[in-house]
């Protein structure tokens, strides 16, 4: 099972962002929050926050156990750039590149369950029972109500 969030427009550039998430790739939670949390960078505290966001939602959307989760995948790609001037002699402005960067983060399991299966094959199975009893009750005839 995979859990993949994004963080957008972080106002870092990507390749001060891409640094600090080379050193967590493949880590698992535990130990890519140790890290983050003593990592002196301005993208530490994003990126740590982004992933409690993943762990959160791992745990209590798809209810899988967050000693069990891994880093499988995480990219930073770069965002909009946002344009500024500087002014120079002579009126003159020189640009400035502000730049952006969008994180994606996807959580894997390290040893994945066989029980999700087996309870998605489960409630797949009380659907067809429900579909087919409903059915059996529709043939049924019921008694028309009398007119007065």
């Amino acid at each position: 099972m995979q859990v993949k969030v994004v963080l957008r427009n972080l106002r870092t550039a990507p390749r001060k962002s891409r640094q600090l998430v080379d050193v967590i790739r493949n880590k698992n939670v535990a130990e890519a929050r140790a890290l983050l949390e003593f990592t002196v960078k301005r993208s530490a505290d994003p990126v740590l926050k982004l992933l409690n966001s993943a762990v959160a939602s791992a745990v209590n959307d798809l209810h899988l156990e967050e000693s069990n989760l891994k880093i499988s995948e995480i990219r930073v790609d770069e965002g909009p750039k946002l344009k500024r001037s500087h002014p120079m002699s002579r009126g003159r402005a020189y640009p400035i590149l502000k730049r952006t960067s969008h994180i994606m983060l996807t959580l894997e399991e390290i040893n994945p369950k066989t029980e999700v299966k087996k309870t998605t094959e489960k409630k797949e199975e009380i659907k067809k029972e429900k579909t087919i009893s409903n059915k059996k009750e529709s043939k049924v005839k019921k008694p028309k109500a009398s007119k007065k």
